[in-house]
């Protein structure tokens, strides 16, 4: 077909829906009868097919500003852009996020025990080789004794308030850096996302072998468990995120590989975005609670504060697996399948 017999074929359906563009425009898409929005859908994708046939065959500027004009005025009617709300954040931290993480449980139990893996090689390569101690224990540790360190702290010889926000702001960045590290690394089919947890549970467990070499096990675990077990939960789900990705590239289910990862990439984000919570709870107690040490709050004290932190953490993230547990027996007549 010729492109003057194309537009004067086409022209009626394009007249049609300038037409029905305009009526919406003017008095919103609730102005416009259930056949008339059809019919909007229907030209919409079909003049759309018309707009790259043009430009498939390089027609005229003319028509095709006309028609791509045509096209964007019905995008924006038909997917309509909306500002984030309130309500509809709390909604995904509060419910959303758990139900996720219930789905992809796999990948988490995955990122949590190569993490755990990481720490118990740390601390038995300590235990083993202390001269290993440049190599697995984390550099600002390395000169830092920690008898001298906890005998500083109870005589209040430790950082001063201005040094300790500074530790903790270094802490709390480097920490997101990790996750979003874990995170990025996914698109190594994995590879580097396992990589970064192992690693860094190596030199977690290193440095606590340090520390208990030197009888102060129960300082260090009480220093670091009450922001420890939210902001080791978040990077184990950032973790999480990555390998979603790399299931992405590895099984993409029947899927091409690129839409397959894609969504894949979705899921993976939304996971990633629910740990800002877990890190905003970490960061408030890394600044308060864990750098006030014995004789100010004792080991027991802290101890049983991180235990009562990890309880409602992992009660916030099973949340969903409780709702889900109890559904099937409302819902025994059918009417509960989720």
């Amino acid at each position: 077909m010729e492109m003057p017999e194309f537009i004067e074929a086409r022209r009626p359906r394009w007249q049609q829906l300038e037409s029905l563009l305009d009526k919406a425009e003017g008095r919103g898409l609730r102005a416009l009868e259930l056949e008339e929005a059809r019919t909007l859908g229907k030209l919409y994708r079909a003049v759309s097919s018309d707009l790259l046939w043009v430009r498939a065959r390089s027609g005229s500027a003319d028509v095709s500003e006309y028609l791509n004009d045509l096209v964007g005025r019905a995008y924006a009617l038909t997917y309509p852009g909306q500002r984030p709300r309130f309500a509809d954040v709390w909604g995904f931290v509060a419910r959303g996020f758990p139900a996720l993480l219930r789905q992809e449980w796999r990948m988490y139990v995955a990122s949590a025990l190569l993490f755990l893996a990481g720490l118990g090689f740390g601390y038995l390569g300590m235990l083993v080789d202390p001269d290993a101690a440049p190599y697995l224990v984390p550099e600002e540790h390395l000169a830092l004794d920690p008898v001298q360190r906890a005998a500083n702290e109870a005589s209040e010889q430790g950082m001063s308030a201005e040094e300790q926000a500074a530790f903790t702001s270094f802490l709390f960045t480097h920490n997101i850096e990790v996750a979003f590290l874990a995170f990025a690394l996914g698109i190594t089919v994995g590879v580097g996302t396992a990589l970064m947890l192992f690693f860094n549970g190596l030199m977690l467990g290193a440095l606590a072998q340090v520390y208990t070499a030197k009888g102060m096990a129960g300082w260090f675990w009480a220093w670091i468990l009450p922001h420890g077990i939210p902001e080791i939960t978040a990077i184990c789900i950032a973790g999480a995120a990555g390998f979603v990705i790399a299931r992405g590239q590895v099984a993409p289910r029947g899927l091409p590989r690129g839409l397959a990862l894609r969504q894949e990439a979705v899921r993976a984000v939304k996971l990633l975005f629910g740990t800002l919570v877990l890190f905003v709870l970490a960061g408030f107690i890394e600044g308060t609670i864990s750098q006030i040490h014995p004789p100010k709050l004792s080991v027991a004290f802290k101890v049983s504060f991180a235990l009562t932190v990890g309880v409602g953490v992992y009660a916030y993230l099973c949340s969903d697996w409780m709702r889900g547990a109890r559904k099937p027996d409302a819902g025994a007549d059918g009417g509960g399948v989720r």
